[in-house]
């Protein structure tokens, strides 16, 4: 229950505004002067207080000065019969919060109190989230997963968050589901200037679409059925920041006008607001969508396409990076070992190729996922492609399978000579398939970049591409 504390010496004010603010729900204890309201202020804990200035002994003004000297912090409003515009100046400087006239109307009082409460309240939420944010924003920097690869399309797209990050212009962050476009975004922020500042993610498809919009900009109180306080939106919690706005693709068309308002203009109205405000937020948004195709379809807007696209950073799938299969899988494994109490189990060699060797349709998430489930199903010390799932362990099985097919006739085969013969034939594919370039061609079959060129040196392959 709120309480408030009603400092003034005439009785019948006093008893008349104990009445009415007891049928509103709130605690009320009075003072009939200065010296035993500034007590009461002292001793007891209060929400605010009513304070009269023209009272003999102790005046209000000198109990305002006594709370600043005291450290008080509780608000006033001020309610006097003696008003002018010296006194509300001198009483705001000293931390009064609103200035009521006698005679006043109850209602006015009334009015005045719940502003000041959700002022002070709307306070109190941002600090409590800014608060909230500074600590994320201190985890994540401190434990923020590095960017885990050695194969050549992941390390194209770690020069490049290096070559960006000093870079205020928005970043559109596109790629398959699970290739890790929210870890990017937070290296970029990280890695820039504005790293102290907060970095808020939002999903746009994760929000029922009525309300995305109160979740961007904030609104005020009123605004709609079940708005009882003013909010802040995630645009005001990234002020200075960056503000990470992930599928994108699913934003719908009249808050895709918005958007665009803002990264033009940097300002923008709360819902059921009028105050403008300016905002200085880095966009990266990401989709796994294809926005021109939207763009065409009609499904997104143009302009804001290319709003959003000025710098643009594509993520390689996980199948087109396979030799970082088994570094992921050994960080993930260290990672969650420890976090669950664990003992790390050993990866056996035929179960790696059995990793390695699938596709990955949700890419470093679905791997990050079957990590876990190792760790929480395994018993022993050694994970077997018994141990994964069908979808995965049969890839090898099938190949084996298909191996054992092949009949060995009467006369005999000169093995040495088939093998060299498959091994050429498998890199002229991968050569092929990866038109010339020979890090992509090495990733296809499971080699390093070294390993195959010195191969192609042994077989004097000379690969090379041809147009008509």
């Amino acid at each position: 229950m709120i309480r408030i504390l009603v400092i003034d010496d005439e009785e019948a004010i006093r008893d008349l505004l104990t009445d009415y603010l007891q049928s509103k729900g709130y605690d009320v204890v009075t003072s009939p002067d200065g010296e035993s309201g500034l007590a009461h202020l002292k001793e007891t804990k209060f929400d605010l207080f009513l304070l009269d200035l023209m009272m003999p002994g102790m005046s209000g003004m000198d109990v305002l000065r006594e709370t600043v000297d005291a450290k008080i912090e509780v608000p006033s409003i001020i309610i006097t019969a003696n008003a002018s515009v010296q006194t509300a100046v001198e009483a705001v400087k000293l931390g009064a919060f609103d200035y009521i006239s006698k005679p006043f109307d109850l209602e006015d009082i009334h009015l005045a109190i719940t502003r000041l409460l959700d002022y002070y309240r709307l306070q109190e939420e941002n600090r409590s989230l800014k608060s909230e944010l500074k600590k994320k924003n201190t985890y994540n920097k401190r434990a923020l997963d590095r960017i885990i690869g050695k194969s050549a399309p992941i390390q194209s797209v770690i020069k490049f968050v290096e070559k960006i990050a000093d870079s205020d212009s928005t970043v559109l962050i596109t790629g398959e589901s699970g290739t890790g476009k929210e870890l990017i975004a937070k290296n970029i922020h990280y890695s820039s200037p504005r790293a102290g500042k907060p970095f808020v993610p939002l999903n746009c498809a994760a929000i029922p679409k009525d309300i995305l919009e109160s979740e961007l900009f904030g609104h005020e109180k009123g605004a709609f059925t079940g708005a009882i306080n003013t909010r802040i939106g995630r645009f005001e919690l990234a002020n200075q920041g960056t503000l990470f706005l992930d599928e994108i693709g699913e934003l719908a068309p009249a808050l895709q006008v918005k958007l665009l308002r803002v990264l033009q203009e940097r300002e923008f109205e709360r819902v059921g607001g009028i105050k403008t405000l300016k905002v200085d937020v880095r966009i990266i948004a990401a989709t796994n969508r294809n926005l021109e195709q939207a763009v065409e379809d009609g499904r997104f807007r143009e302009d804001l396409y290319y709003r959003l696209n000025v710098i643009p950073l594509k993520l390689p799938p996980l199948k087109e990076m396979r030799e970082d299969i088994p570094l992921l899988i050994d960080h993930f494994i260290t990672h969650m070992s420890k976090r669950k109490g664990k003992a790390s189990p050993t990866i056996s060699e035929e179960t790696m190729k059995c990793l390695t060797n699938y596709s990955w349709p949700g890419n470093v998430r679905e791997l990050e996922n079957l990590v876990e489930r190792m760790l929480i199903l395994k018993e022993g010390e050694v994970v077997s492609p018994a141990d994964l799932p069908e979808r995965i362990s049969s890839k090898t099985v099938d190949r084996s399978s298909a191996s054992r097919e092949q009949v060995l006739s009467s006369a005999g085969v000169d093995l040495n000579t088939m093998l060299e013969e498959i091994e050429n034939n498998m890199i002229l594919q991968a050569l092929t398939i990866s038109k010339g370039v020979k890090s992509k061609a090495a990733t296809l079959l499971g080699l390093n970049r070294t390993t195959l060129i010195e191969k192609m040196k042994k077989k004097a392959i000379d690969f090379k591409i041809t147009t008509e």
